[in-house]
């Protein structure tokens, strides 16, 4: 075995290595910021472990990257830098492989098996340093990793060296949040003599037995550390940052005060590479959702295209998705015409596929399309150009739904600095941004941290797993939302993880040892027991990496397709079933599927093995399905809508076959900003039974007794549900009184007072309170709108406890009842007829009614009917002069006036001038106030 000194010793970062090594010595955690291309990832690790000291102590050294395909190329550099076989000094361990052997002392795992292994054992027996790689892309596992990691050093393991690594990070954040433990550090343990046992193996969980309280190491509390990690370093953290050393070339150590670890900076002799700004010509829509404008996908190809032209070397492009790659791809062409060979890599990419990218030598210029996959920790080798199409991908959950999805978002400066990096690892290079250098300031500066937007169940579960529920014990650079948190508590409780005040069940330990997401672990657990533990395993390796769309919307028929299946998809699933199964049979004879809705459906589903045809595979699917989603079962509603018992609409796609079903298990959907309803990805056939036994907790009986917006009308009746979905109901032969009465008071404020009989009358009457209201306030009750449906009790008393539905409520007259509202306990209502009279007797011996419709109450009344009338009315215990209205002998009006000797005075001449003509047979005497008062023509007084 040879170290490849001469590589080893060219790599930038290894004259920072001395001063981390002071670092740690003196403060057991550090921040080390190194530029791509230095040998952060592989040469960092071999050094704290000792292997580059022959004859030296060996400690084992814990490296944990955030992407499978990033540990392995990592391990398999280091392996190589020491002439070695991956699985000999140097292993991985990422989900579903692992390559480690009896001397191994590196072994570099995913964010998710240390956190697995943390669990197990929280003291970490045996590991001397843990290194967490690329921390700046803040991804959940891997900000709940150290978080537990500090929580261990400051109760457990002081001499347990933490070091947080980056080429582009929040280094002061980091900083004050790893100093927050506070422990000073000698030897850390571990010392193991070369050839020695390996660290304690991945996977596997156990229920802690001690809590993250207690002191930490320098006397201070363990817990509550990331609030205030996080606001010192909002605030500048806390003290001024010094150089306390330089050690050369640019390498060097900052303290950040006396709480902040130590911040250590490898500038090293990074390759330059040029920037190209090459925005769109023509405009482009903003992304959208999972949405990526063609004419973008259409210039990122002519980019590459371009730089093939200009510059030497293959070509690294970074797109959002899967989705985009295999557009760009066949816009590009490949083969002769390009001149290139072009190449994908992501995280759906066969493992060999990724390895071969990775490792180069094919002799032929080659275009690399790549997700986020490729930003961190790899060295493509060839590269010389980076085209960066610079758009990411980030989760997004709406809490409320439970549905979750991927939206495509603009890419941080933080992952434009790593992608740009990927072009200089080898040699100069160069990086096409496809934007313009203004839009470049705009650009958020780093990536959102994945626990700001993502589901948190998983992270609930590992925290009441540790001993924390509610993480308030945590060191987190940020704190998990509120409402996020309550949310995923809900879930954990709903499906028997956790009891009521959050804290771990036997059976929530045993389902997080699966290493699934927490309802992906309830399916399989309760599923094992109804269909047998391999079927179980089947679907939901299906469902825990979503399978090709090619592969279709039915579930069932994609199970299918993978067994079947030759591609890369279907190996990738053969293996996590496999896994998944042995997982299952360690947690074996725990009670799975005594849990909530784990009991036996009785539905004949029960089988163990794949393949028995398609009407099981129906069963299955649906059933395990709906365990891992119960609140997504859903019912058609007919033209491919659907509604599911959360409450939320779904829509099938034109074309699915799955548009007949009456019921279904919906295993992926996700609901478009701004849209109605959600999007049917991957669902399966069920029937009521199987909805029932799986939503068992949103299964209710109850009598509903309320008003219906949609009917209009009282409805009355014993309804079962399944969350939002009715499967039946029956009328209620004898509701409770009380809840009629309510409901019958909901319609009247929803739909108001118009559902009572309003007579010409009642009319009248309420206009006259409400006139008495207004002019003479108090004993006289408001009888507004609002004020009458707030006092509806009061003046409906009787009324609504005899009706039962709006007709009764149409029969009510509503004048009756409202004069239950005058005054009469006071004795002022026997006055209200005084004080705002119904009717006015006039000289001509009529009782003309008042209108109180307006703001001033008005006497409309026929001319000659007030002759020798003075005085105007007055009401109100004479406050208010009445409006008169003086009418033609045809009723119409010819003059409005408030002082009637005036209008006999001034106006009558003229009045009398128009008229008399018209109207020959009415008297028109020259002095109104002298003459005799009538109704009639002048023939008919004079007989009278």
């Amino acid at each position: 075995m040879t170290i490849r000194t001469d590589v080893l010793d060219h790599l930038p970062v290894r004259s920072a290595v001395p001063a981390l090594w002071d670092a740690l010595e003196t403060r057991g955690t550090a921040v080390l910021c190194a530029p791509p291309g230095t040998g952060k990832t592989t040469l960092v690790p071999l050094a704290l472990a000792g292997l580059l000291r022959p004859g030296g102590p060996v400690r084992r050294v814990v490296v944990a990257e955030p992407r499978r395909i990033a540990a392995r190329a990592a391990a398999r550099r280091m392996a190589w830098l020491l002439g070695e076989e991956v699985g000999e000094r140097v292993g991985f361990t990422v989900r579903g492989e692992r390559r480690v052997g009896r001397r191994t002392v590196v072994e570099v795992v995913t964010t998710g098996v240390l956190l697995q292994r943390l669990q197990r054992d929280q003291e970490l027996s045996g590991v001397a340093v843990v290194m967490l790689d690329e921390c700046h892309e803040r991804h959940l596992d891997a900000d709940t990793a150290a978080a537990f990691l500090l929580d261990v050093r400051a109760t457990l393991r002081p001499d347990l060296w933490l070091v947080a690594a980056s080429a582009t990070t929040d280094a002061e954040g980091w900083a004050a949040l790893l100093g927050g433990a506070g422990a000073s550090s000698t030897t850390p343990a571990g010392d193991v003599p070369a050839g020695g046992a390996p660290g304690s193996a991945g996977g596997g969980f156990a229920v802690p037995s001690t809590a993250t309280g207690g002191a930490g190491a320098d006397g201070g509390p363990a817990s509550g550390r990331g609030g205030a990690a996080r606001d010192a370093a909002d605030a500048g953290r806390g003290a001024e940052v010094r150089d306390a050393e330089v050690r050369d070339a640019g390498d060097r150590v900052r303290g950040a005060g006396d709480g902040g670890a130590p911040i250590v900076t490898a500038h090293g002799t990074a390759h330059p590479v040029d920037v190209v700004w090459a925005p769109p010509e023509r405009a482009v829509r903003p992304a959208h959702g999972m949405r990526v404008d063609p004419v973008l996908l259409e210039h990122v190809a002519a980019v590459v295209r371009r730089a093939l032209r200009e510059r030497d070397g293959d070509v690294l492009c970074f797109l959002p998705g899967v989705g985009e790659i295999s557009r760009v791809a066949g816009q590009l062409g490949g083969g002769e015409r390009l001149g290139a060979e072009v190449l994908q890599v992501h995280g759906r990419a066969p493992a060999v596929v990724q390895d071969a990218v990775l490792a180069g030598g094919t002799g032929r210029r080659r275009v690399v399309l790549a997700t986020s996959v490729a930003e961190s920790s790899l060295t493509v080798p060839g590269v010389r150009v980076v085209v960066d199409a610079g758009l990411a991908r980030e989760p997004r959950t709406d809490h409320a739904r439970g549905l979750g999805a991927l939206t495509t978002v603009r890419a941080s400066r933080a992952a434009t600095r790593q992608r740009a990096g990927r072009a200089g690892r080898e040699a100069p290079g160069v990086v096409y941004r496809c934007w313009s250098e203004a839009d470049d300031a705009r650009l958020p500066r780093w990536p959102a941290p994945e626990i700001a937007v993502a589901d948190l169940a998983s992270f609930a579960l590992h925290c009441a797993c540790w001993g924390d529920p509610d993480a308030s014990g945590l060191a987190l650079l940020d704190p998990p939302p509120g409402g996020a948190m309550a949310a995923a508590r809900e879930v954990l409780v709903a499906i028997g993880a956790t009891d009521d005040a959050g804290r771990v069940t036997e059976r929530g330990a045993r389902m997080a040892r699966l290493g699934l997401h927490p309802r992906l672990a309830r399916a399989l657990v309760d599923g094992a027991r109804e269909v047998g533990p391999s079927s179980a395993a089947e679907v939901v390796a299906l469902l825990s990496e979503e399978p090709p769309r090619e592969y279709g919307d039915d579930l069932s028929a994609a199970l299918r397709a993978a067994r079947r299946g030759g591609d890369a998809y279907a190996g990738r699933w053969r293996a996590e079933a496999r896994r998944l199964a042995g997982a299952l049979g360690e947690v074996r004879g725990d009670g799975a599927g005594t849990g909530p809705g784990g009991g036996g459906t009785g539905s004949g589903a029960s089988r163990d093995g794949g393949g028995q045809g398609a009407g099981v595979d129906d069963a299955v699917a649906g059933l395990v399905a709906a365990l891992a989603f119960p609140e997504r079962v859903a019912r058609a509603r007919g033209g491919g809508a659907l509604l599911m018992a959360s409450g939320t609409g779904a829509e099938l796609a034109a074309g699915s076959g799955l548009r007949e079903a009456e019921w279904l298990a919906i295993a992926v959907a996700d609901r478009p900003v701004a849209a109605a309803s959600a999007r049917v990805r991957l669902a399966a056939v069920i029937d009521e039974e199987t909805a029932r036994t799986a939503a068992g907790t949103l299964h209710t009986t109850a009598d509903e007794v309320g008003w219906s917006v949609e009917r209009g009308e009282l409805v009355a009746r014993r309804v079962e549900r399944l969350g939002r979905i009715e499967l039946r109901s029956k009328p209620l032969a004898e509701p409770d009184p009380e809840r009629v009465r309510a409901g019958l008071l909901d319609g009247l404020r929803g739909e108001g007072l118009g559902l009572l009989r309003w007579s010409a009358d009642a009319h009248s009457l309420r206009q006259r309170m409400a006139f008495a209201h207004r002019v003479l306030g108090e004993p006289w009750p408001d009888v507004s709108d609002t004020a009458l449906l707030d006092r509806a009790d009061a003046w409906l008393a009787g009324v609504l406890d005899r009706a039962r539905g709006r007709a009764d409520l149409g029969r009510v007259d509503a004048g009756q009842a409202l004069s239950r509202l005058l005054p009469w306990a006071t004795g002022d209502a026997a006055r209200f007829a005084e004080l705002v009279p119904e009717r006015i007797e006039v000289p001509s011996g009529s009782r003309i009614r008042v209108d109180y419709a307006e703001e001033q109450p008005v006497l409309a009344v026929k001319l000659q009917e007030l002759f020798g009338w003075q005085e105007t009315p007055r009401i109100a215990g004479g406050r208010v002069p009445v409006v008169v209205h003086l009418l033609s002998p045809a009723g119409r009006p010819a003059a409005v006036t408030a002082d009637l000797a005036s209008f006999w005075r001034e106006g009558y001449r003229s009045v009398r001038a128009e008229l008399r003509g018209r109207y020959p047979k009415h008297p028109w005497p020259e002095d109104p106030t002298a003459a005799e008062p009538t109704r009639h023509t002048a023939a008919r007084a004079r007989r009278g």
